[in-house]
């Protein structure tokens, strides 16, 4: 994850900031204000964040629950902890599989209503479709970027993806 972190925060907003070293004077960069928020998608997300935390250790994080109806595969949205005001910050979405693209559009489009314009998701694996149906859907109302490890070879009838890994938040819980 610190690896995607990395790949994914190559754009963040920095501005220069002197610095005293024990030898001399230098600037360096810090994070610009508002702070970026990361918001892991609960429950899977969680096992991404600590990874996260270690290139953005001043980020803000909220939280975003939202699950798939199995039978509609729409996204069900059961609790958020995000502040009203995203205006200006830059957002990075935490969900380890991009399958069918509803959960990660439904976070994008939650988010961009409370107005970030910038959002960055990051996903351990993808499915084309999924990668296809966010670029479809939400793309155009700001920017968005998906960074990822791997895209398998798509899904299955049952929109799973193959060969895929399984349910991650049950393999991060050892429900499996």
């Amino acid at each position: 994850m610190t690896l995607l972190a990395y790949e994914a925060t190559r754009d963040i907003a920095v501005a220069p900031k002197p610095i005293q070293t024990p030898v001399a004077p230098a600037v360096g960069v810090a994070l610009t204000k508002p702070r970026p928020i990361v918001v892991p998608i609960l429950r899977a997300g969680l096992g991404m964040l600590e990874g996260m935390s270690r290139l953005l250790p001043s980020a803000e994080v909220g939280f975003l629950g939202l699950q798939r109806d199995e039978q509609t595969l729409q996204a069900i949205t059961y609790a958020n902890r995000l502040p009203e005001d995203l205006a200006g910050r830059q957002c990075y979405v935490l969900d380890p599989m991009l399958a069918t693209g509803g959960t990660l559009i439904a976070s994008i489009e939650y988010l961009f209503e409370r107005g970030a314009r910038t959002v960055t998701c990051i996903c351990l694996l993808a499915a084309p479709e999924g990668i296809e149906a966010v670029q479809q859907s939400v793309s155009r109302r700001g920017e968005v970027r998906i960074v990822t490890a791997a895209i398998d070879d798509g899904l299955t009838s049952k929109a799973y993806i193959t060969p895929g890994l399984g349910d991650a938040g049950d393999r991060l819980y050892g429900v499996v």
